[in-house]
């Protein structure tokens, strides 16, 4: 019995059903916020949560019940138990902040599709690379800022008057949101400011974040080889297992014919 519920939870058709369940409760998550929709079609709204909420907690049941106390040693599987005990929490009385932890339910495509799990696998290993690049960034961010205190905070006092001030200006700057307008009291003030303001562009927002992303380009190709290697890993055991098989079979077969050959007629 415990077979078939396994064969059933890691079926292609299971999966997808659960996929469109989740895409379904999602939508039903983002009309609950709508007063609009809620006051024209709330009980049909809330009656189809509710129905998504059964069918996350028949399959969490069912994948438990199929894999046993190796359910409770998958990183994924305890945020999908996760998600389901918050979907069941009361959405009242002292419960009621925790309604806003619903819309953790969409996130269980994460765990459900596989190259997204992938993706997040990725990430996860970029965060020593992310963090120390991070530190280069602030870094970069304060050093900058203190010399355009220091140069600037009379021109522009507004923007660059305090260091707090200019960290907040040159991380704005960084971000690329409507820096001119803040380099441009300064550079009317000070026409040669502007070598400063594109040597720090060129370093932030050209260098430093796009090693962001090639940190994660490589994590994403680390983890999509080592994905290949336990696949192909998978495939080799198969095969050996299969040939070894077939090489039992055929000494049977073998022995089976020998043993005819001295029966005699």
């Amino acid at each position: 019995m415990r077979e078939r519920v396994r064969q059933l939870v890691e079926s292609a058709r299971f999966q997808w059903f659960v996929i469109g369940v989740i895409i379904i409760n999602a939508a039903v998550i983002g009309a609950e916020v709508s007063p609009g929709w809620m006051a024209e079609h709330g009980d049909a709204t809330e009656a189809v949560g509710r129905v998504t909420v059964v069918i996350f907690v028949i399959e969490i049941v069912l994948r438990i019940y199929a894999h046993g106390r190796s359910f409770f040693k998958g990183g994924w599987n305890l945020f999908d138990l996760f998600v389901v005990l918050i979907a069941l929490t009361p959405g009242a009385g002292s419960y009621s902040v925790l309604r806003v932890l619903r819309v953790l339910r969409v996130l269980r495509l994460l765990s459900t599709i596989r190259s997204m799990r992938l993706v997040v696998a990725a990430l996860v290993k970029t965060v020593p690379g992310m963090a120390s690049i991070g530190a280069l960034l602030a870094m970069l961010i304060y050093i900058c800022a203190v010399m355009a205190t220091q140069m600037f905070g009379e021109a522009d006092p507004e923007h660059f008057g305090s260091l707090g001030d200019s960290m907040i200006a040159m991380f704005t700057i960084t971000t690329g949101d409507d820096w001119a307008n803040i380099t441009r009291p300064t550079t009317e003030a000070h026409p040669a400011a502007w070598i400063f303001f594109v040597l720090y562009i060129v370093l932030s927002a050209y260098i430093v974040l796009n090693l962001f992303i090639a940190v994660a380009v490589e994590a994403l190709d680390r983890e999509s080889d080592e994905v290949t290697e336990e696949i192909e890993h998978a495939v080799d055991d198969s095969t050996d297992t299969i040939l070894a098989a077939l090489a039992d079979l055929k000494a049977q077969v073998s022995a089976l014919e020998s043993r005819l050959v001295g029966v005699p007629d």
